[in-house]
Parts: C-alpha cells; structure tokens; sequence
C-alpha cells in the first residue's frame, strides 16, 4: 500500500512556551514517528511532553518517512552510538518511471523512463544490491560537505558531487507488485544506508528509474515495532497523566536496552564507588572476566559505566549517573 503524505494535526498538550522545570528523565522512547514531521521536531515533542532536560535520535528518518525513531532521554544519550551501529530494517516502496533530485516524492523530476521492470526482472537485479556494497548518498541528505549539510548546498542550487562509499545491505527482498509503476520491498541495512539510494540505484540498473514514495523503518539496533508509541498515543498518555490517571515513565525502556549486544558485568558496590568517580578496577581470582572489550558495568541491578576490559582491568569510558529514580525506566522481570 503507498503511504499518504500528509502531516499529523496534533494537538501539543506541551508547547513552545512551556515554562515547566525541566527534570532529569532518563531511558528510550521508541516513537512511531508520523510522516510529515523531521526527526527534530519529533525529538522536540517528546523532549517538552516529559520536560526533559536532554534529549537526542539514534538515527535520522525523513519527514515523509515513518516508523521506528528511538529517542533517547537523559544518560541514555551516552548510548546512542550502540544503536546508531545497530542493523536497521525498512519497508518501502518504489514507484518506476520517474528520476528525482531527492530520490523520493518530494523532489523534481529529473529524467523519465517508459520502460516498466517484471518481478523477474527486479528478482535478478537484487544479489547485486546485496553484501557490501559502494553507495553514493543522495544530493539532498544531512552529510556534510565542507561544513556544510549537502541538502543545504543543493537546495542553494550548488553542483554537489558526492562520493561513494562502502554500506553493508544485509537482506533485499521484493515482497509485492500491486501494479506495473510500484514494487514493494524489504530491507535489512548497516550503518549510513540509503533507501532512497537504493531505489534509485536499481531503477538505473533496470532502465525504468525510480523514486521511494513509501518508507517505513520497523527496526534500529535492539527496537522493533513490538516497541513503538504512536506520537498521539504518547500524547494521550501525558494527558492521563496531567491528570493523574498515568505515568509518562511507562512508555520508556531502560538505559541498557541499548546495550544487549554487549556483555554485562556486575561489580560490588565498593568496585561501582571507584568506577564512578573514573577510576579503574582490578578484579582478580574467580571474579576476574576471562575476556577483552567493552563492557557495560551494573551493581546491585543498575547500570554503573560502560567500560573496557584487559587483562581484568575494568576502565570506565562513559559513567552513569542514575541516582534519580523518578523518570527513570527500570528493567521489568523477564524484559
């Protein structure tokens, strides 16, 4: 199905022009951005809705894009990066025929074709696409160019020439045809894909050209759409809780969500004292970890610091500070 593009009306409960002391809330919201807001302004929303005093993304979506935008609130910000690693999985679809300057419905179309691919045709083109790949990012995107955010340059009209290079694209899958001008797909990528590059790069290959008109992220690192609040049922909820029937803390996840990758290691709180005032540990005898790297460090249950382990040496790199319970999400039994 192609996505509408339009923009939410939603009412903001929170404005602009709210003068609420900001508080120390810590923890990920998983929000199921609309189409037709940038992830600014959906990290915004949800930093006024909790009066937050930090906020920030582990992944940008475009505003005609939807789906999985986790936000980080607090001392989550320190791991945004391990998200901001993690694999992302996308739908989206692809309308054939038409080229445009930003590789999606937005832009002006820059070259025509008449040809239409079958699903033959597209099925055989995929392994192409697919493993470590060169990729050149599109001319309307938010890498810097000297300084300078490329959509910002080739907005001004400015000649953009940017470079190729390496993307890992784990899976690619056709998944539907509803008719001869669109296909359907499936998406599993690394760190720096593009869709719209994607689409645009397989149009070429088939001589038909074509443009995302549809994307819809389902995953990023460890969240997945079994994670995702709509950005009206948040809103819903800071009512209920303005008016005492809810807690705002319940839509987050803990700071650690976003480490599952990495190894845990529990300390005493004597060895967790030294870890947060930056010093190192040296565990010895049973208790000494038997591997090297990084590590995220916990004591009596609670995130200490991430950490780098060697020869059973703990260094804290990134040291927590979750002493405020009020605002923070803690970890369910069996979660």
């Amino acid at each position: 199905m192609i996505a509408k593009l339009v923009s939410p009306a939603l009412p903001d409960p929170a404005p602009e022009t709210d003068k609420r002391e900001k508080r120390d809330v810590h923890g990920w919201l998983v929000l199921d951005k609309p189409i037709g807001i940038t992830s600014t302004q959906a990290v915004a929303a949800v930093k006024r809705l909790f009066a937050a005093k930090r906020a920030g993304h582990a992944g940008t979506l475009d505003p005609l894009a939807s789906g999985c935008l986790p936000i980080a609130l607090g001392e989550a910000t320190k791991t945004v990066p391990f998200v901001m690693d993690g694999l992302k999985s996308y739908r989206f679809t692809v309308r054939f025929g038409e080229e445009r300057d930003t590789d999606d419905a937005e832009g002006e179309v820059v070259a025509a074709s008449d040809k239409r691919p079958d699903a033959a045709a597209i099925r055989a083109l995929l392994p192409r696409f697919t493993g470590a790949v060169s990729q050149v990012p599109p001319r309307y995107s938010a890498l810097k160019i000297e300084g300078e955010r490329a959509y910002d340059l080739a907005r001004g009209g400015e000649h953009i020439d940017m470079a190729a290079r390496p993307v890992e694209i784990r899976r690619l899958a056709l998944v539907g045809m509803p008719d001869a001008d669109h296909a359907e797909f499936e998406a599993e990528c690394g760190k720096g894909t593009y869709v719209r590059a994607i689409a645009r790069d397989l149009g070429r290959a088939l001589a038909a050209l074509g443009h995302v008109v549809a994307l819809r992220r389902t995953a990023v690192g460890p969240f997945t759409e079994k994670d995702m609040i709509p950005l009206e049922d948040l809103r819903a909820l800071w009512h209920r809780a303005a008016a005492g029937g809810g807690n705002l803390a319940d839509a987050l996840l803990p700071v650690e969500t976003a480490l599952d990758d990495i190894p845990a290691l529990a300390v005493s709180r004597a060895d967790a004292a030294r870890l947060q005032r930056g010093q190192a540990v040296l565990l010895r005898g049973r208790d000494a970890p038997s591997f090297r790297g990084t590590v995220y460090v916990t004591a009596s249950g609670d995130l200490i610091a991430l950490a780098e382990i060697d020869r059973g040496e703990i260094v804290p790199k990134r040291v927590f500070n979750l002493a405020g319970i009020t605002g923070c999400a803690r970890r369910k039994e069996g979660v």
